[in-house]
């Protein structure tokens, strides 16, 4: 398995866990046509072309993305990485399971069917077990950093809740608003009071 490509950028962090081209069986089919073909000069295009693209197709799995390498005049390189990964599946024809390849067929979330084929692969059961160990991975890890989250935000409100309390008066009610309301009910409690000298000076000088 070789995973030394000129065409693969990877990030500093981004670890290549799996890479391969198609399997050689699968030119069997080609040459099963082509050869006979080949007598007329029919078969040789076909022969040409199946071997080209063998050799011109590389798949790479990585620790966050999913990597298709084509073509043999130009290159296309196509990306797809873990977190956008909705769905894998595999299949294989009827060569594909006499030979030990197939291909494995993977789903985007909010794609159109299919975004991406690893086409013609050894096993690809194996391939598919191992694209949705990283996606349990992940979505294990983004799971965790969820409830980390919302661990902080209670901690954060248990801590201005305590310091409230310590405060000795609720979030809501201000030193100043507390004085003032004390102010007014004295003062309402003092106008309230009866006047005994003023009771006094208004009886009769005779005492009646």
């Amino acid at each position: 398995m070789d995973t030394e490509f000129d065409w693969l950028s990877l990030d500093d962090d981004e670890e290549v866990l799996w890479a391969d081209t198609p399997h050689p069986y699968s030119l069997v089919p080609a040459f099963v046509v082509g050869v006979p073909l080949a007598f007329v000069l029919v078969g040789i295009p076909i022969l040409v072309s199946a071997y080209l693209t063998y050799q011109n197709t590389n798949y790479v799995v990585t620790s966050t993305a999913l990597y298709k390498k084509t073509g043999v005049l130009s290159r296309s390189v196509q990306r797809i990485e873990f977190d956008k990964v909705q769905d894998t599946s595999y299949r294989q024809s009827f060569f594909g399971a006499q030979f030990g390849y197939g291909t494995v067929d993977i789903s985007t979330a909010g794609g159109a069917g299919v975004e991406l084929s690893f086409q013609n692969v050894a096993d690809p059961q194996q391939l598919q077990t191992l694209i949705n160990e990283r996606l349990r991975r992940r979505e294990s890890r983004t799971g965790d950093g969820d409830k980390a989250s919302v661990l902080d935000d209670i901690l954060v409100e248990l801590q201005a809740i305590r310091r409230a309390v310590e405060g000795g008066s609720s979030p809501s009610e201000s030193p100043s608003s507390t004085a003032a309301t004390d102010e007014t009910m004295f003062g309402a409690t003092s106008d309230a009071e009866p006047d005994v000298d003023g009771a006094d000076d208004r009886s009769d000088p005779d005492g009646r």
